[in-house]
């Protein structure tokens, strides 16, 4: 595109046509957005909330720090859910109930799950018919939790992406800190940053669900968010 998205604004590019097929490979549909800060990417959360319905599955991709729970605060909000939704690392998934008699959040983080047999071990599948399920780092390992799923990956520029891994060194130092509160019954968890800087975001949706509502996903997308 070449207008440049200004404060309080995203923009959306490559719409792509939905695909024919069900096939786990094979995108329905496949849309591009530039973020430029963290407000919005809450706004793009709550925007995504509105096309969401129980059963559905959000796969969170993106490197340490991109936004995946700013996302998922967004997704939160816009559900209607008990919060704080914050980072799982620790807890590895939380249920946060409906306020408003819609579907439950559960947030989970599989970060630290090497398999998909960890991954059986939660049990995510008990709470899928009823919840909208957002896992971050989730990519390759919780797919076959449904048929078909909408993976959000989150990209950030070169430059942050170095910065992120002297964060990951001062994570793994915090969380040892926390690990100590958590054992005195505290609910520390990792803080996701998101400064305001952009972040481009890809949105893919796969399988006969999100083929079949791909116009209302594009649709939800297309606006400006101001």
């Amino acid at each position: 595109m070449s207008e440049r998205p200004g404060a309080g604004q995203f923009a959306t590019a490559a719409l792509s046509e939905p695909a024919g097929s069900d096939s786990a490979a094979r995108p329905a549909l496949t849309v591009r957005l530039s973020v430029p800060g963290a407000a919005q990417m809450r706004l793009l959360g709550a925007r995504l909330a509105g096309v969401l319905r129980p059963a559905d599955l959000v796969v969170l991709a993106g490197s340490l720090g991109a936004g995946k729970t700013t996302l998922a605060q967004g997704i939160g909000e816009g559900l209607g859910v008990r919060g704080p939704v914050t980072s799982p690392t620790f807890v590895i998934a939380r249920v946060h109930p409906s306020l408003r008699g819609g579907p439950d959040l559960v947030h989970a983080d599989a970060y630290r799950l090497g398999s998909r047999l960890e991954v059986d071990d939660l049990d995510l599948d008990a709470d899928l018919d009823h919840s909208v399920t957002v896992v971050e780092w989730g990519e390759g390992l919780v797919e076959g939790l449904a048929t078909g799923h909408l993976r959000i990956t989150i990209d950030r520029s070169v430059a942050e992406l170095a910065a992120a891994e002297l964060a990951a060194a001062e994570l793994a130092a915090a969380e040892l800190a926390a690990a100590d509160g958590l054992e005195n019954g505290s609910a520390a968890g990792a803080v996701d940053g998101a400064p305001d800087e952009a972040r481009s975001v890809t949105v893919t949706g796969y399988g006969s669900r999100w083929e079949a509502a791909a116009d209302g996903l594009r649709a939800a997308l297309a606006d400006r968010l101001r």
